[in-house]
């Protein structure tokens, strides 16, 4: 009896099937594409972070921003941040906008004292009586203000205002944008805070702090969530006029 599918010998192929190896461009293509993607994910995940940091800070002080006095809640204690008065030679629009959001708070009688608080590198610059002699001359009693000379950056000003000063609940007086940071800062230092908004710097003047606000609200997510920072000076509490 015959098979029914009778095999045909010669088109069995009895060759073994060839195994192509990768050769050296294609590894280079596969480990450029893996370095492309990874620098694409880093980037990604920092622009990612930099636009949370930089909102975090909005949406704390969503509400807690006033640029009219008379909306302001009161509080015993307004913060003032410091700047140099003069820049390149200059009058700081920094420094005198500030200056007289801090006059219009007084005499609205929304604050009852002021801290000062700023770098005081040397006797040549002294940001804290630098404000001090502004304020004073504006008609802010002296016995009202003290100076914090150790408010290197506003993370140390604001922190400073709590465990240096006895502050619970603040009135930050700044720009916005600094203010928005700095109510960021309090929340997380368990302070109740409020902004009055200075007035603002023209853009084409101010383009490089605006610049520089976006890398400081990275760097004031970091210093809340992972660095644990601390300001670069602490002392004794420091009794605040009664």
């Amino acid at each position: 009896m015959s098979d029914e599918n009778p095999v045909d010998e010669a088109s069995v192929s009895t060759e073994v099937p060839l195994v192509t190896r990768p050769t050296k461009r294609s590894k280079w293509l596969t480990w450029i594409k893996r370095v492309v993607i990874a620098v694409a994910t880093t980037v990604l995940l920092a622009v990612l972070l930099i636009a949370y940091a930089n909102l975090a800070a909005t949406w704390a002080s969503w509400g807690k921003v006033f640029d009219d006095v008379e909306d302001l809640p009161k509080a015993k204690i307004g913060l003032v941040f410091g700047t140099s008065d003069r820049s390149q030679g200059k009058e700081n629009l920094y420094f005198r906008y500030r200056i007289d959001a801090a006059v219009e708070v007084w005499d609205a009688g929304k604050i009852e004292t002021l801290i000062v608080s700023g770098d005081n590198r040397s006797r040549y610059y002294n940001e804290p009586e630098k404000m001090k002699a502004a304020l004073i001359e504006q008609g802010v009693p002296a016995d009202r203000i003290v100076c914090d000379y150790a408010g290197l950056r506003t993370f140390d000003s604001v922190v400073r205002a709590k465990k240096v000063f006895g502050a619970n609940t603040i009135l930050v007086i700044s720009q916005k944008f600094q203010n928005e940071r700095a109510i960021y800062l309090a929340q997380a230092h368990r302070m109740q805070a409020y902004g009055y908004n200075a007035e603002d710097v023209g853009l084409r003047a101010g383009l490089k702090t605006r610049i520089r606000e976006v890398g400081a609200r990275v760097k004031m997510w970091l210093d809340v969530h992972f660095l644990d920072t601390k300001p670069r000076h602490l002392g004794e509490k420091v009794p605040m006029p009664k």
